[in-house]
């Protein structure tokens, strides 16, 4: 089983398990995590979707004896393959719940893509990030987005560029990774978070997020605030918004 599911109260838990390939992306991989994601949206029950790995790494990037046949498929096959990635990443920034990555050894390429695409990175203090793709001859072309928005553009630049590692410290003070805390410490900071995140409003969560999509590199302007007004006025109105306010007056947990 290349995909591990784990329910811990209102999350799930999804650990890539190729610990001997340091959870390199197969397509089969892929495959599994799309349709965990297809799963639990439909679920719920689940509020929140913690990324992890098993093994010593949380995930080596690409798997290179793929990367090497795609060498010799046809252009078209080769970008139909790896569309696949891109699509899974695009699925992950989209997704309309949490995702909540533990990055807890070596996330390189891909792997540190895959962390880019979800919105809250605990990483512990050991952890490293690293895009090597330029020392082999390849471009971090699928996550290249994802990091750009994740770690602004110029600390993209030198580490797209340079292919140097990067300590989980340094890219917590970069502003990548929104916590970083010893490893025996880890799970429990995740677990904590997803308590916290597994009590705000289910579609208050999915429409913050979309929202944050789309005001991401939108001017400021007045067609912005007439849509954002436009969005909390739809919110308000809810079924949700009306019993999380209530809730509150009445100093009880909301009903949702």
């Amino acid at each position: 089983m290349v995909l591990e599911i784990e329910r811990r109260a209102q999350a799930a838990w999804l650990w890539l398990n190729r610990p001997e390939q340091r959870n390199a992306l197969d397509a089969e991989l892929q495959q599994a995590l799309g349709e965990a994601l297809g799963r639990f949206e439909k679920d719920p029950a689940v509020r929140v979707l913690v990324l992890g790995g098993r093994g010593p790494a949380f995930c080596a990037g690409g798997d290179l004896a793929r990367m090497q046949e795609a060498a010799r498929m046809t252009k078209a096959r080769a970008r139909a393959d790896a569309l696949r990635f891109a699509r899974l990443l695009y699925r992950m920034y989209t997704y309309p719940k949490p995702l909540v990555v533990r990055v807890h050894g070596p996330a390189f390429a891909g792997g540190m893509g895959l962390a880019a695409a979800c919105d809250l990175i605990v990483a512990a203090e050991e952890a490293e990030f690293c895009l090597p793709e330029v020392r082999v001859g390849l471009v971090p072309a699928m996550i290249g987005p994802y990091l750009v928005r994740a770690m602004g553009a110029q600390a993209a630049r030198r580490y797209m560029l340079t292919g140097e590692r990067l300590s989980a410290r340094e890219a917590h003070r970069l502003g990548f990774v929104h916590e970083c805390v010893p490893a025996a410490a880890l799970d429990a900071r995740i677990e904590a978070l997803t308590t916290q995140l597994a009590a705000a409003g289910p579609r208050a969560l999915a429409r913050a997020k979309k929202l944050l999509a789309s005001v991401e590199r939108a001017p400021i302007s007045p067609r912005l605030a007439a849509e954002t007004a436009a969005v909390l006025a739809e919110v308000r109105s809810g079924a949700e918004a009306r019993e999380g306010i209530r809730a509150f007056l009445e100093k009880r947990k909301p009903n949702w």
